[in-house]
């Protein structure tokens, strides 16, 4: 399939030769992730012997008219009864896009994977893979909840991007990564933040140690600096204290993280000194 590149990604709806050609491009911003047998309705159709083009533009048919549920049933005819036809390929990745449209997401990504695996050299497994991304991605959850959809998402765009770095989808997918990346650093910091409040200050660094080490491009590192500051005066360990609270200030000097950082040191009499053997030094200079 050749997909429009718009103002968002958009998979063609095509029919089938033997009537008119009518192509209708039909919006796309996806998410999705991984299964294997692609069922898009627990009620099939009434077998019914029918020629592949009749029930290939019947499903477009339905897609034009945006009844997206009944075209997924039609897709799921083409395969069953014309398993091998080009059109059982279409319909297999048209089928995973209807059922992206109706938030059955699950169907979406078996129906896209099923199609990965049957057909790997295909041009449109670029967009199987985003459409898999994109399902799990509509389904991120906030923080104070269980990150696994988020996770998801992440690892079919990384899956993306590694294996297609110069598909139109790869880029869309690498701006979506930054989002999951936050998102998933900002569980760390919520986790962090209720063990500081509790004067668990371990516990508390462990997870702020976690933002500075994995997601430092991310928007919570400043906080996590300067939270970092704070256990550890708390601890009464200032040097490392002083070395998150030098390298917030040398990265982020207009911050009001640092102001407070530095506010806290001075309490203290202390100023912000980096030390390059602290573990805050060592990853920050990794990456940067």
């Amino acid at each position: 399939m050749d997909f429009a590149r718009m103002s968002e990604a958009r998979l063609p709806i095509r029919r089938h030769p033997a009537v008119s050609f009518r192509a209708l491009v039909a919006g796309v911003f996806v998410l999705a992730a991984a299964g294997l047998a692609g069922c898009s309705s627990d009620d099939e159709l009434p077998y019914e012997e029918r020629a592949v083009e009749q029930i290939y533009n019947k499903a477009m048919d339905h897609m034009e008219a945006k009844e997206y549920i009944p075209a997924t049933k039609e897709f799921d005819e083409v395969e069953r009864q014309h398993p091998y036809s080009e059109w059982a390929r279409r319909s297999m990745l048209m089928g995973a896009y209807a059922n992206y449209k109706v938030n059955q997401y699950d169907e979406a990504i078996l129906s896209a994977q099923r199609f990965i695996s049957l057909h790997p050299s295909n041009r449109d497994v670029p967009y199987a893979y985003y459409l898999i991304g994109l399902s799990y991605y509509e389904r991120i959850s906030d923080v104070g909840r269980d990150q696994k959809m988020t996770e998801n998402a992440l690892n079919s765009f990384y899956e993306l991007t590694r294996r297609f770095p110069a598909s139109e989808y790869a880029r869309d997918a690498k701006l979506k990564i930054d989002l999951t990346l936050d998102h998933l650093a900002g569980k760390e910091m919520e986790i962090g933040r209720y063990y500081l409040n509790r004067s668990d200050y371990i516990a508390a660094i462990n997870r702020f140690r976690v933002v500075i080490e994995k997601y430092q491009t991310t928007t919570h590192t400043p906080e996590a600096l300067e939270r970092l500051t704070e256990a550890y005066l708390s601890l009464g360990i200032k040097t490392e204290a002083q070395t998150a609270a030098a390298i917030l200030g040398y990265n982020f000097p207009g911050s009001d993280w640092y102001e407070d950082s530095y506010a806290l040191l001075a309490e203290q009499g202390l100023e912000p000194q980096e030390n390059k053997d602290s573990w805050i030094s060592r990853a920050w200079n990794s990456v940067f």
